[in-house]
């Protein structure tokens, strides 16, 4: 089987995908990722010792405002009316984990605001950290779980 690419024409050229013939769904998706500090930068986190402020609350804030602004980030991603998003920081022995959880009712996926949730929460670690830890790695971002749930004819979830 060869997957077909959607964003592109038969030409080749860049579109968007129409997604007008779609029902509207529920649609939540869930994504994480993970940034590699010192122990030394662990434990100022720990102790909201950072002169930039309080990290985890900061990275979660920025991952929250960059998922509702995925579509003016990434070409071709569709403006989406976002209902809930939700990113946690949280702090480990070896660095820190991000993990976004986000949902609307569309036409089509909401995947993307979560990876985008995650990489701007962790590159906003970065940014906060990069004065006193020259070793940072973020990685591991990936999609969790993907759900879609029809609707009834009243707009609400179908059970």
């Amino acid at each position: 089987m060869t997957a077909e690419f959607s964003h592109t024409d038969d030409k080749g050229r860049a579109r968007m995908v129409d997604v007008s013939g779609k029902p509207p769904m529920l649609r939540i998706a869930r994504a994480e990722g993970r940034i590699d500090l010192l122990s030394e930068t662990v434990e100022l986190i720990a102790k909201n010792k950072m002169k930039k402020g309080g990290v985890l609350a900061t990275a979660e804030i920025a991952g929250i405002q960059a998922a509702k602004k995925t579509f003016e980030l990434i070409p071709l991603c569709h403006p989406l009316p976002i209902t809930k998003v939700e990113v946690k920081a949280e702090l480990l022995d070896d660095g820190v984990r991000v993990e976004s959880q986000v949902s609307c009712i569309a036409r089509t996926g909401i995947e993307m605001e979560a990876l985008t949730a995650v990489s701007v929460a962790l590159l906003t670690v970065y940014d906060m950290c990069k004065a006193v830890d020259k070793n940072m790695r973020i990685g591991d971002i990936v999609v969790l779980e993907k759900i879609k749930r029809e609707l009834d004819q009243t707009g609400k979830v179908a059970e």
